[in-house]
């Protein structure tokens, strides 16, 4: 058995190379583990290949969990203005895509140089490909049984992510840790997933895939696990239903045999004042058909889809009763549906789910009843809004873990 390390990290992804980090260079001896022979894999693959690392704009209200409160001090502590600095003081180039959003001008490989750097820095010891076959506690000490021999630490931080992308390794070892020493796990589900639909639920929309367009969708009610949403987004109709940002931000909230709603002219709506009453009474409109009017405000393919399913394709809009214009509108502006399920895990970008946080100290991340085990990133029940959160949710708790290993 070697020297007793301070801590021992197991995952080397966003969050524990990022603690692995900040606790070497408090003068820590940190070893970090991990099973993948590439680490970072999924920092690579994130925002398009140029990694969301933060949002500028992240605060808790950006964040879903049981106790909505929890992430509360970590974000405090670490905020997303430290990680640009940090960013920053390597030379690495980004920009603001949309909301606050920021990412990597060149690669994601920017990033996860960066964090392996931090490591350098801080004199961390990685080993990868190892897998660790068991973790227990001995005599006020955690050994750590791995496929290269027995390691013994004071800290053992679980921060093997979550569920999502199981082709480059994901698993539920966190979980699996946390259920052996009798910690509360919220059920694990996809997040931040595109939406399926049968085939009788979305027959009038499915030859219009690779159409996308901003609109107001609204996700979940006040007695679902995280309460009701409204977001305005942009949406991607595809071949199995609905993707794009609005809807994996809607499937956060989505619970099973709930329905979503949709009013497609939302964006409208808010960026010029637009007044849908005021289009379906225009008398100008009378002799022009149905579909072009609403191709006025909709792409034209979605206006004559529309129009068709209500019956009114061709049809002057003087021909158009007020009981047809009305049932129009409302199914352009509230339009409903039950989705039938989510992608799944390889389509997820995120767990929503984990290590309930009732069981976790929140300035520290550790285990109330079990001294010296932490949790930290993905494997928490915590989950970020679309848009750079979850990057900040692993650096700000990884941030307090360190302080505290």
């Amino acid at each position: 058995m070697s020297t007793q390390w301070d801590a021992i990290i197991i995952g080397g992804g966003a969050a524990g190379l990022f603690c692995a980090g900040v606790a070497g260079q408090l003068n820590k001896r940190v070893l970090v583990l991990d099973h993948a022979e590439v680490l970072g894999e999924k920092i690579r693959i994130s925002g398009g290949g140029r990694c969301n690392f933060t949002n500028q704009h992240s605060s808790p209200a950006n964040f879903l969990s049981l106790n909505p409160h929890f992430v509360k001090s970590a974000l405090a502590r670490y905020p997303a203005k430290d990680f640009i600095k940090l960013v920053q003081s390597y030379g690495i180039a980004y920009h603001e895509k949309h909301q606050g959003q920021l990412f990597c001008d060149h690669s994601a490989q920017d990033i996860i140089q960066m964090l392996f750097a931090e490591c350098t820095k801080g004199k961390v010891e990685i080993r990868n490909p190892v897998s660790v076959l068991s973790i227990a506690q001995e005599s006020g000490s955690w050994v750590v049984n791995t496929s290269t021999g027995l390691e013994k630490a004071k800290a053992v931080v679980m921060a093997t992510g979550g569920l999502p992308v199981p082709a480059i390794g994901a698993t539920a070892y966190a979980l699996d840790i946390a259920k052996e020493f009798n910690l509360n796990v919220v059920e694990p589900r996809p997040g931040l997933v595109p939406l399926s639909f049968t085939a009788d639920s979305f027959h009038h929309l499915n030859e219009l895939a690779g159409l996308s367009l901003p609109v107001r969708i609204s996700s979940g009610s006040k007695g679902d696990r995280y309460g009701a949403c409204r977001f305005q987004e942009d949406l991607l109709l595809t071949h199995k239903g609905l993707s794009g940002p609005a809807v994996l931000q809607a499937s956060n909230y989505w619970t099973e045999g709930e329905g979503i709603h949709i009013d497609w002219l939302g964006s409208v709506e808010v960026a010029g004042g637009f007044n849908c009453d005021a289009l379906f009474n225009d008398e100008e409109n009378r002799l022009k058909t149905a579909e072009t009017i609403l191709a006025s405000v909709l792409p034209q393919r979605l206006a004559k889809a529309f129009a068709e399913q209500k019956n009114v394709l061709g049809r002057k809009w003087a021909e158009v009763s007020k009981k047809d214009r009305h049932a129009l509108k409302e199914l352009i502006t509230n339009w409903s549906v039950k989705p039938a399920g989510t992608l799944g895990w390889k389509k997820a970008e995120v767990m929503l789910g984990g290590v309930d946080t009732k069981e976790l100290d929140g300035q520290t991340m550790m285990a109330k009843s079990h001294p010296g085990l932490y949790f930290i990133g993905e494997c928490v029940d915590v989950t970020g809004h679309l848009g750079g959160h979850n990057f900040q949710w692993a650096w700000a708790s990884g941030f307090a873990c360190a302080q505290a290993v």
